[in-house]
């Protein structure tokens, strides 16, 4: 388990990390979500003992990192795949660092196994791929068997076999009751992995919940709706009309917020219009996330649009019947 009371990192006078507290229990995945720039990174170097805080407390089963008598056997951690001398193998990587730790050389054949890089285990660390490297980085994450692992983006440079690998293998490792710590900017991938959610902006703690609760808390009355193509248009006016948002969906269709499912039902029948679907849907995690971190991003580009963009409204006109050949599909 890991514990941070009141975590703070300064440098100068700027707050990197501000009076951040949270608990990363075992048996789940938690995720660690935050702009660029929030402080996830310092976080995650102070609970290994890299960085020193200039506040607060942080443990890893009740004592500070540097007092773990083998740090591996109790944390495994992925911060960086790349910091492994280029020419070693990576076979001779793990066994450095089993052998510092009281770890035998059997473990390390077994780690390499489990992440797939007995082929290549004599091949130095400068000839692997990407991919590889963070394979190589996981394996060493898992090294002493420990209860506590701290993985900053695991799947970068992983492909999809690689992706789903990595999910099923986070999740059975909680399954057995470890705590699992989890740092992610891919939103969809978190979605999909993680139990609990720990999100900061600016070193301050934002939100600290469950997954789920923390997408229906923040999801409105959403509804995917999708009509005849010929019907779309009018159906949209109506929508509008009665004072619903209706912005297109990326697949294909409707999303519908300010009306419940049964109204639109009722308004469409009401118009003799036809509906093809009508699925009550929750905001994506991507989508949250964004709303809630967007005063905490620092770096923006130019280009990037300050809010998401909704098609144009109708114009009044468009609420009387039209012809078919006058009639926009929908997209």
């Amino acid at each position: 388990m890991i514990e941070a009371r009141e975590l703070t990192k300064r440098y100068g006078d700027k707050a990197a990390v501000d009076g951040l507290t949270f608990t990363v229990r075992p048996g789940r995945v938690t995720g660690f979500l935050g702009p660029n720039g929030a402080g996830k990174s310092t976080t995650m170097r102070m609970i290994l003992g890299l960085d020193a805080p200039s506040g607060g407390t942080v443990t890893v089963n009740g004592r500070r990192y540097e007092r773990l008598g083998a740090p591996l056997r109790e944390v495994g951690s992925l911060l960086d795949a790349r910091s492994v001398h280029g020419g070693r193998t990576a076979r001779g990587h793990l066994l450095g660092l089993a052998r510092s730790n009281g770890i035998g050389a059997a473990r390390v054949d077994e780690v390499l196994e489990e992440v797939g890089l007995t082929r290549v285990a004599g091949q130095r660390a400068k000839g692997l791929s990407l991919g590889m490297g963070q394979r190589l980085g996981i394996a060493a994450a898992l090294l002493g068997d420990p209860g506590v692992l701290i993985l900053d983006e695991p799947v970068n440079g992983l492909d999809t076999e690689g992706i789903r690998w990595i999910r099923g293998l986070l999740k059975s490792l909680a399954a057995e009751g470890r705590a699992v710590f989890l740092s992610s900017h891919l939103m969809s991938e978190m979605e999909l992995t993680a139990d609990h959610l720990i999100v900061i902006g600016r070193g301050r703690l934002l939100a600290d919940t469950d997954m789920r609760d923390f997408i229906e808390t923040n999801s409105r009355g959403t509804t995917l709706l999708r009509t005849p193509d010929n019907e779309a248009r009018r159906m949209r006016a109506l929508l509008e009309a009665a004072g619903a948002s209706v912005r297109l969906d990326a697949r294909g269709g409707w999303r519908v917020d300010g009306l419940a499912p049964a109204e639109i039902g009722e308004l469409a029948r009401s118009h003799d219009l036809a509906i093809h679907e009508l699925t009550p849907a929750h905001r994506s995690l991507e989508e949250i996330y964004t709303d809630m971190t967007r005063a905490s991003v620092e770096y923006r580009g130019r280009a990037t649009p300050p809010e998401p963009l909704a098609p144009e409204p109708l114009a009044p006109e468009t609420l009387a019947p039209e012809s078919p050949a006058a009639e926009e599909p929908a997209r």
